[in-house]
């Protein structure tokens, strides 16, 4: 029996999705590892789960999609109680259905969304986040927003986004597509930035935004992000932003 699950959790204490196998070293907290062991206490049997996206460390998750087999055959309205009584707070299994035994929530996967979360504006100390510190990225800065959408849109479409990624990041092909890449005013000094798309290159969303944010601040024109992407310099493009900002929101697949 096949399981799909929809995970969420707060990354903030993990070490990313993926388990970290160190050899003679201390064991590194992640989600995988976590839900693993999580799982094992109801199967009863060592499982193994894959995850849609590896999610790197501090980075949130509100829509992982995640799936294991197993021998057993428990309903998944009781297997959905049962995992969620074994995690610990952070991580919550939104929804559990059976799948197909074929299927696979990395290969079969269309399009992810994230979003990237900031205040902005806090050279104003009562601006910075507080109880929504550890989900909250935040600049000093005062952003223009409207030229921040004007930029974003120049980022839809199949481009090389070597410029947005880790000099290391190990993929053979750093040609990406994004769907959508959107900015906007969620309350009162805050932004959330809004990308989909087929897959992502490592720290590509971080990067993105991280651009977004200097084209906000006005160190960036709008008009220069074709030019930039098309340059793959990674040091035209923006920092990469911390990764508290960051959340999976959602997992798509045909």
């Amino acid at each position: 029996m096949r399981y799909k699950m929809i995970v969420a959790y707060d990354g903030t204490e993990f070490h990313g999705w993926q388990t970290q196998n160190r050899p003679d070293l201390h064991s590194l907290r992640t989600v995988q590892e976590t839900m693993e062991k999580a799982v094992m206490k109801v199967m009863r049997h060592p499982i193994t789960i894959i995850g849609a996206s590896r999610t790197d460390s501090g980075v949130h998750a509100r829509g992982q999609v995640a799936t294991f087999a197993s021998t057993n055959d428990i309903p998944p309205e009781k297997l959905l109680m049962g995992i969620n009584s074994w995690l610990p707070d952070d991580v919550q299994v939104k929804k559990i259905e059976i799948t197909t035994d074929r299927f696979n929530p990395i290969n079969d996967c269309t399009s992810k969304g994230y979003r990237y979360s900031l205040a902005h504006g806090c050279s104003n100390p009562l601006r910075k986040p507080m109880f929504d510190r550890r989900y909250l990225a935040h600049t000093a800065y005062e952003l223009d927003v409207s030229a921040m959408q004007t930029a974003a849109s120049h980022f839809l479409g199949e481009h090389d986004f070597a410029g947005f990624t880790k000099l290391n990041h190990g993929r053979e092909s750093t040609i990406r597509t994004i769907d959508g890449c959107t900015v906007t005013e969620t309350e009162d000094w805050r932004i959330a930035i809004h990308v989909s798309g087929s897959g992502f290159l490592w720290n590509m969303v971080r990067i993105v935004a991280g651009t977004l944010l200097e084209v906000g601040r006005g160190y960036t024109s709008p008009d220069s992000i074709p030019e930039l992407i098309a340059s793959c310099d990674r040091k035209r493009a923006g920092k990469t932003l911390p990764p508290e900002g960051l959340s999976l929101e959602w997992v798509s697949f045909d």
